[in-house]
């Protein structure tokens, strides 16, 4: 009988794409994995832990911590830990929390087989069992980041960027197109910096345009992007290619020039305007994704009024915001004093997306009317879920449509005309 062995994943989209890999190695060992159950159905647990910011940190140690008390109480035969807080906490995790039979860091999860008997097998490096739905993945093209954002401690836990060679990434996409693989969101902690190391240029453009030649390739979409020295003949490519999705995903952090400063984001508010306008101008019906922070040290009052005025003007089509919160190690922490108090924090964050409440209504109230190309994801209750091509999984907006005998399938497209819409989500009907 197949051992069986949790895997829980916490964390971003880069995380699932290791937790997948790890997967693939362990069935291809003979076991059976169970991938974030509700509560542990194996003799065998593994944590893929986040150790971005704290509120990510405390999410993995109370998972930890949960897996922990499992074992003591017998249900666990053991129980082990990897991915970013264990690579940057490892000696303290070891203290703390002495029932974790093991902690791995963020890159040496291969020995994590070692430790059960098994051997990593190099022929199948390029394999995952994919923990989406059959018709999307995710495509990690780099690890590390080569950036210093004050507030940022990713670098120092995965290190310096890393590119995955060009030839490895086409022949996954190939691989996963033939397992049935539609749709592909390409991530990386910085994508616009893709190829710098190994081929002293970046290559982004030329690598998501031979994906988009590649045949089955449906959709790409492009994930944690770069506004400084970002490479403007993607937009050709998403231009000229019906199968790039007419969407971009850049975290912007902040717009008046003082934070910009303080942040260390190399850029300037000319800049960050004149580079949304040319995208708009480049790429008709580009939707921008952006992140935001409020309550970095040194944001005054008439920072955040900019911020505030910034997203009004803008209008961004999807966008997320969190509060600073310092991180130690990092360039912040080390030279400012966080002295916004998180009241304050908090206040200024709930303003921004009240804001953007009303953005998101008005973007979604300009597609009613309209005809859209839409993936179905899934069948919720009465309604098929899916989404257009201005939409990720996960984290923006759907399309519901009403269940009545219509003859669709999951992992397929179909054309829809929107007939309403809420603060975020739509309704159509299939043409």
């Amino acid at each position: 009988m197949k051992k069986t062995i949790d895997i829980i994943t916490l964390g971003c989209s880069k995380n699932l794409v290791d937790s997948e890999q790890l997967i693939r190695q362990l069935e291809a060992s003979g076991y059976h994995v169970e991938h974030d159950p509700e509560e542990p159905q194996g003799d065998i647990a593994v944590i893929n832990t986040c150790g971005f910011i704290g509120d990510a940190k405390e999410e993995s140690i109370n998972m930890i911590l949960e897996f922990a008390q499992a074992k003591e109480e017998g249900v666990l035969d053991k129980l082990f830990v990897m991915g970013c807080l264990s690579e940057r906490y490892l000696k303290e995790l070891q203290i703390e929390i002495p029932q974790v039979d093991k902690f791995y860091g963020k890159f040496d999860w291969k020995g994590l087989l070692a430790d059960l008997g098994k051997n990593y097998d190099p022929k199948l490096h390029l394999e995952r069992s994919l923990t989406t739905p059959d018709h999307y993945a995710y495509l990690k093209i780099s690890e590390g980041c080569d950036r210093t954002c004050s507030y940022c401690a990713i670098p120092i836990i995965t290190g310096k960027h890393v590119s995955r060679p060009m030839e490895d990434i086409l022949d996954e996409v190939k691989l996963l197109v033939g397992q049935g693989v539609r749709e592909f969101q390409v991530i990386a902690q910085e994508l616009t910096y893709y190829g710098v190391d190994l081929y002293k240029k970046q290559r982004l453009p030329e690598l998501i345009e031979r994906m988009a030649a590649i045949p089955g390739v449906e959709w790409i979409r492009l994930h944690y992007a770069y506004p400084a020295h970002f490479p403007y003949d993607l937009l050709r490519v998403m231009r000229e290619n019906d199968n790039v999705c007419k969407y971009l995903d850049i975290a912007l952090q902040h717009i008046s020039d003082n934070m910009l400063s303080k942040m260390r984001r190399n850029v300037t508010k000319a800049d960050t305007l004149e580079m949304i306008r040319r995208m708009r101008a480049e790429v008709p019906g580009i939707h921008i994704r952006t992140t935001l922070m409020v309550g970095h040290p040194g944001e005054t009052e008439q920072d955040f009024e900019e911020l505030k005025d910034f997203v009004r003007e803008v209008k961004f089509d999807r966008m997320g915001a969190f509060a600073y919160s310092e991180e130690e190690g990092t360039f912040s922490a080390k030279n400012y004093e966080d002295e916004i108090s998180d009241d304050v924090k908090q206040a200024r964050l709930s303003e921004l997306m009240d804001i953007q409440q009303s953005v998101s209504a008005e973007v979604a109230q300009r597609k009613v009317g309209t005809e859209q190309r839409v993936i179905i994801d899934r069948i919720e209750g009465e309604y098929f879920i899916g989404r257009t091509q201005y939409d990720s999984p996960e984290v923006d907006p759907e399309v519901l449509i009403k269940d009545e005998g219509q003859d669709i399938e999951i992992g397929y497209f179909y054309d829809v005309k929107i007939s309403g819409s809420d603060d975020f989500d739509l309704y159509g009907d299939l043409i």
